[in-house]
């Protein structure tokens, strides 16, 4: 047996795995080139390679899912490539307003006949609540109620939506709540849809960075962006937040969090799914509250994430044929093992997913307990 080889089986055999097993999380080599790039590149070459078809596994989210439990991914990492990952984030803002539209550019509109065939009825992009739910409509009504309750919408108020997708939530909650809502997006696509679904409703939505909104609201909401925003701007976005709300206003972030303080993403994810995304922390959210917000609800339901990757994971298998002649093959490999890779990242519950409420220094404590 190869060394690099011997390596990687005596490595996955801490995880339960075999090289060339019978359990469907076993991998499939179909390459050997696979095991030199892997012990090379650790979690890109294993993305990469698994697009080039060098491996396959009939199981990938519970494949990863093992691969985590065992921390793997700290046993082979490639410290040349993180160093210089970390270093580029330090020395420059990633996501400036320069660079928001990049990740809109070559994630959000890759075209809306892929949303439309993998998400819900609604088009919302983020993990559904699925306590009592059974379907992903049901998952992801529940979860926009939930958003709306939390923040204690009634009838007149105005809302701020960051990051507002195809205006899912904006749709929502002028339907359900009877508010006005404004929701920015850095997606072309998504602007064009969305605001054909929201038409006929007190629904404004633009193509615009956060940072240059400045008006009044009595809620502002982020549903899945603050992934997008930034370690260096953490601060910014509260502030800017803070400059929105009305007096006595309140605020939810609904996003996936890390258990641990990083400063940039995991190189497959950054190079082929969210360019320039780092997901945030507990401490790193803290000190950019600090100072600036009272923080009077935070909500963990991450393993929901692992039911709403599968769900999509489902719709895109079962829509591919219709897909396949636009997209290619090539892409198709790459999808799957974004969506199955996450699905068995939060199965492993290496990320979280949490919902934040946040008030001013003097606010009047809301309700917002409603799970």
């Amino acid at each position: 047996m190869q060394n690099s080889e011997k390596i990687l089986q005596n490595l996955l055999s801490m995880a339960d795995i075999e090289l060339n097993g019978s359990d469907p999380w076993d991998i499939q080599i179909k390459d050997d080139r696979f095991f030199n790039r892997v012990l090379q590149d650790s979690s890109l070459g294993l993305g990469e390679s698994y697009m080039d078809g060098w491996w396959e596994c009939a199981a990938i989210d519970e494949f990863i899912n093992r691969v985590l439990i065992a921390q793997l991914d700290q046993k082979v990492r490639n410290e040349t490539r993180y160093i210089f990952q970390v270093v580029k984030a330090r020395l420059f803002n990633q996501q400036s307003a320069g660079k928001a539209f990049e990740v809109g550019i070559r994630h959000y509109d890759l075209g809306n006949d892929l949303y439309q065939s993998m998400l819900d009825k609604r088009l919302t992009y983020s993990c559904g609540y699925w306590k009592t739910a059974k379907t992903l409509d049901e998952a992801q009504d529940a979860k926009l109620d939930l958003v709306c309750k939390k923040i204690g919408l009634k009838p007149g108020m105005k809302m701020l939506d960051i990051g507002c997708g195809w205006g899912s939530l904006a749709k929502y909650a002028a339907e359900k709540y009877d508010v006005q809502v404004v929701g920015v997006t850095v997606s072309k696509e998504q602007l064009a849809l969305g605001s054909e679904l929201c038409k006929g409703l007190p629904v404004e939505l633009r193509l615009q960075d956060y940072r240059e909104v400045n008006e009044k609201f009595d809620a502002v909401v982020s549903i899945g962006s603050m992934e997008h925003i930034g370690t260096r701007n953490y601060k910014n976005y509260m502030q800017v937040v803070d400059r929105c709300l009305n007096k006595n206003g309140i605020a939810l972030i609904h996003t996936i969090g890390s258990n641990k303080s990083i400063t940039t993403g995991e190189p497959w994810t950054d190079k082929y799914i969210f360019p320039n995304g780092v997901l945030p922390s507990i401490s790193q959210l803290g000190a950019a509250m600090e100072g600036i917000f009272v923080m009077e609800d935070w909500h963990n339901f991450g393993p929901y994430y692992d039911n709403t990757l599968i769900a999509w994971h489902d719709n895109f298998e079962k829509a591919w044929s219709k897909l396949k002649e636009k997209y290619g093959g090539r892409f198709y490999r790459m999808w799957k093992y974004y969506l199955l890779s996450s699905a068995g990242g939060f199965r492993a519950r290496s990320q979280q997913l949490w919902q934040i409420v946040f008030t001013r220094f003097g606010t009047p404590q809301p309700v917002c307990r409603i799970s």
